[in-house]
């Protein structure tokens, strides 16, 4: 942030209050910026499942926009992805549960994938409050499940999870869906 020097070297308080006054409330606007306006805004799903448990994804929403999924557009193969947009994407337990058959503490977790092809990794990690994946390290996983891609219809232009009564939570994705159970 920079006042104008014209400002600061006039003896005038009244014009350097309202200088500083202007830029501190620029400064506060970009602090506070409206997520729902970002390319990729901010979702929200919660589901109580039929054995009690509570399930929150909150991500951002990127858009396929033509491009092409692996090669213009993340996930790219074998690299860790935010699985979503912005800030990684948080999946949240009020329960202990098992995922996939393994065990995961109730609580927070950013929510981390890799992609090879039909074989995904998901990955809990115990570092949720993030910015995309730039952060990541493996040793703070609390979980690692690998499950199979399978084919979405129709396409997901705007990635989308989903959450069934049953514990099957499904990530749609242009025509990618990966899915993991819940229990």
């Amino acid at each position: 942030m920079q006042i104008p020097l014209t400002l600061i070297t006039k003896n005038n308080n009244h014009e350097i209050f309202s200088s500083v006054a202007y830029y501190i409330n620029d400064i506060n606007g970009l602090c506070q910026e409206d997520k729902s306006k970002r390319p990729s805004p901010p979702a929200k799903i919660t589901v109580t499942t039929a054995s009690g448990v509570t399930i929150t994804i909150d991500y951002s929403q990127p858009s396929v926009k033509g491009r092409t999924i692996g090669k213009d557009l993340e996930p790219m193969p074998g690299k860790v992805w935010r699985t979503g947009a912005n800030e990684a994407t948080v999946f949240e337990v009020n329960k202990s549960v098992k995922i996939e058959g393994k065990p995961l503490p109730a609580g927070k977790y950013g929510l981390f994938t890799i992609a090879n092809g039909d074989d995904w990794t998901i990955i809990f990690n115990k570092t949720w409050k993030q910015w995309g994946a730039f952060s990541y390290k493996e040793a703070d996983d609390a979980l690692r499940v690998n499950v199979k891609a399978g084919k979405a219809s129709p396409p997901a232009e705007q990635m989308t999870f989903t959450i069934d009564k049953n514990g099957k939570v499904s990530l749609m994705w242009g025509d990618i869906l990966v899915s993991f159970k819940v229990e």
